[in-house]
C-alpha cells in the first residue's frame, strides 16, 4: 500500500507517462485525463481489492469509468498495475488495436466498454444489486464527468441505487467545471449537485479532487451512511500539473506540440524533485 508521499510521486510519474502516451499516438482527451488521474492513483493503489492476479474473481471489487473518453488516463494506470505489459500500449489508437479511445473489454482490467456518456452510474448500479443479491461483500466504484450529468439516465440509475439501498455503490464526480464546448454550468447549469444527489437518496461528501490525502480519507470512510449509496464530489482542475493546459477549455481534446511538450515536461520533472 502506498503512503501519501508515494502516492503523489506516483501521481507525477503517471502525468508523464501519460503526455508521452497522447504526444506517441497524436490524439488524446488531455485535460480530462489529468484532473482524474490523482483519482485513478488512489483507487488503484489504496482502495480498490483487485489486481491482475484477482480479477475475473467474482469476490473482487469493481471499477467503471463512465467518463470513458479519458481512456488513456486508465491504460495508464492500469498498465503500472501490471494488468498489461506498458509497451502494449504503443498500439494506442492504431488500427487492430484492443488500446483505442475508449475503454473496452479488450484489454485486461477494463470491466465494461464505455464511453457513451451517462450509463456509467447505470452499469455501476447494476453490478451492486447483483451483489446484494448475491450476499457479497465487494464495492463498485464508477468515476464520472461532470458534463455527462446533463444526460437523464444518471438520474435514474441515482434513483434506482438509492431505493435498493446501495451502500455498496460508490460514485465519484470529476467535477472540473469543463466540457468540450465551454463551462459546464454554462451548457447545463449542474449546481447545487452536493444538494442533488442528497435529494436522490446519496450521501454525499466533498473533497479535492487533485489531493490525494483527501481522496484517501474519503474514499477509506465509504460507505458513508449504512444503506446509501455514496457519492464523492472530487472538485478537480482540468489539464492539473501542466499549467499552460489548466483550467482551459480547448485542451478538452489535444495534442502538444513539441514545444509544449517539452514546457510540460519540464514543469512534471520540477514538481517531482521538488517531491524528491
Amino acid at each position: 500500500m502506498l503512503t501519501e508521499s508515494d502516492l503523489q510521486r506516483k501521481s507525477v510519474q503517471y502525468r508523464k507517462e501519460l503526455l508521452r502516451l497522447i504526444k506517441g499516438c497524436g490524439s488524446g482527451h488531455t485535460g480530462g485525463d489529468l484532473s482524474c488521474l490523482d483519482i485513478l492513483n488512489v483507487l488503484y493503489n489504496r482502495i480498490l481489492r483487485v489486481s491482475p492476479e484477482t480479477c475475473k474473481s467474482p469476490d473482487r471489487d469493481y471499477y467503471i469509468q463512465s467518463k470513458g473518453h479519458c481512456a488513456e488516463a486508465l491504460f495508464v494506470v492500469l498498465a503500472d498495475k501490471g494488468f498489461f505489459p506498458k509497451k502494449d500500449l504503443e498500439t494506442l489508437n492504431r488500427y487492430g488495436s484492443h488500446y483505442i479511445g475508449h475503454p473496452t473489454r479488450g484489454v485486461n482490467g477494463v470491466e465494461q466498454n464505455t464511453g457513451a456518456l451517462g450509463h456509467g452510474l447505470a452499469v455501476a448500479g447494476g453490478i451492486a444489486l447483483a451483489g446484494k443479491m448475491d450476499r457479497k461483500d465487494y464495492r463498485v466504484f464508477t468515476l464520472l464527468g461532470d458534463g455527462e450529468l446533463a444526460e437523464g439516465s444518471n438520474w435514474e440509475a441515482a434513483m434506482m441505487a438509492a431505493h435498493y439501498r446501495l451502500d455498496n455503490l460508490v460514485a465519484i464526480v470529476d467535477r472540473n467545471g469543463l466540457q468540450i464546448t465551454g463551462s459546464t454550468e454554462d451548457v447545463c447549469q449542474l449546481a447545487p449537485l452536493d444538494e442533488k444527489f442528497e435529494a436522490f437518496g446519496f450521501a454525499v461528501q466533498r473533497c479535492n479532487g487533485n489531493d490525494v490525502g483527501e481522496l484517501v480519507r474519503a474514499l477509506d470512510t465509504v460507505p458513508f451512511r449504512p444503506g446509501k449509496p455514496s457519492l464523492v464530489l472530487a472538485k478537480t482542475r482540468k489539464g492539473k500539473g501542466i499549467s499552460f493546459m489548466e483550467n482551459v477549455a480547448k485542451w478538452h481534446h489535444g495534442v502538444p506540440n513539441d514545444d509544449e511538450f517539452s514546457r510540460a515536461m519540464a514543469e512534471l520533472e520540477a514538481a517531482e524533485a521538488a517531491l524528491a
